[in-house]
């Protein structure tokens, strides 16, 4: 009998509930997220690290400056500082009560931390339902995912869905929630729209690999995750594939993959 790739092997073996995780590493097509919920100005250093040094040292000037607030939380967000900026957000949006563009800030650092509940709270004061962001909705629907409530997130990408047809971020992330709850069919034929976008991002191309491995259809899978990307990213991302359906249970059972929903900042 012919054995089945390593591919094959991890996917038969992976269960199909997928568990969220706020941020994966890795391969840089699948570590990114798209949109936007505020913007960063055109004079931001392109080195997050010195940005944070740099609006910091703005916002210590004065801690109630709401754009330097905002501009430091994101760029401390962009350093891998998680912690630090839902505190320096949380400040400011104590010292600017009603600032919808803090509260944004504010609750996509706390969907960052894990905390989904405060998230999906500060995000709802962020926007109104006259006057909805859909980048918002995105994220308020992560959230929901990661709190269990699937039907009431897919609400919400519906929502954003209205505002943006065809926006493949938020597809994903209804892909994804389909994913967890097992209803593969739904999972792919989402994630499939999102990746015929062109605007499409690497993460996309991963949800689907991941989505139609665990139908058992490896070799496409591989396909897919390949894609037309040069030689050592394809390696690099088949790679991730399969350590991502191969994580172990720390009670020593086969652990689900772990997907990120993307989250438009």
């Amino acid at each position: 009998m012919r054995r089945q790739p390593n591919l094959a092997r991890l996917l038969a073996s992976a269960a199909v509930t997928a568990m969220l995780a706020a941020h994966l590493g890795g391969c840089q097509t699948m570590s990114d997220v798209t949109g936007a919920i505020t913007q960063r100005s055109d004079a931001t250093p392109d080195d997050p690290r010195r940005a944070a040094e740099v609006y910091g040292e703005r916002y210590r000037a004065n801690p109630k400056d709401a754009a330097a607030a905002l501009a430091y939380g994101q760029a401390l967000r962009a350093s891998g500082q998680r912690a630090q900026a839902a505190a320096v957000l949380e400040q400011a949006t104590i010292a600017n009560p009603g600032n919808r563009a803090l509260l944004a800030g504010y609750g996509r650092a706390l969907a960052d931390n894990g905390n989904s509940q405060a998230a999906f709270d500060a995000l709802s004061r962020a926007h109104s339902p006259d006057n909805p962001d859909w980048r918002i909705l995105s994220v308020q629907g992560t959230a929901l995912d990661k709190l269990g409530k699937h039907e009431e997130a897919r609400n919400y990408y519906t929502t954003a869905l209205k505002i943006v047809p065809d926006e493949p971020s938020v597809l994903s992330n209804l892909g994804l929630s389909y994913m967890l709850t097992r209803d593969l069919p739904n999972a792919e034929q989402t994630l499939r729209r999102a990746y015929g976008n062109p605007r499409a991002d690497g993460r996309v191309r991963q949800n689907l690999a991941l989505v139609v491995g665990l139908q058992g259809r490896f070799a496409e899978a591989e396909t897919i995750a390949k894609g037309d990307l040069p030689a050592d990213e394809a390696t690099a991302n088949v790679a991730y594939l399969r350590e991502m359906l191969s994580r172990k249970d720390p009670r020593g059972g086969r652990k689900p993959p772990v997907v990120a929903l993307d989250k438009p900042e």
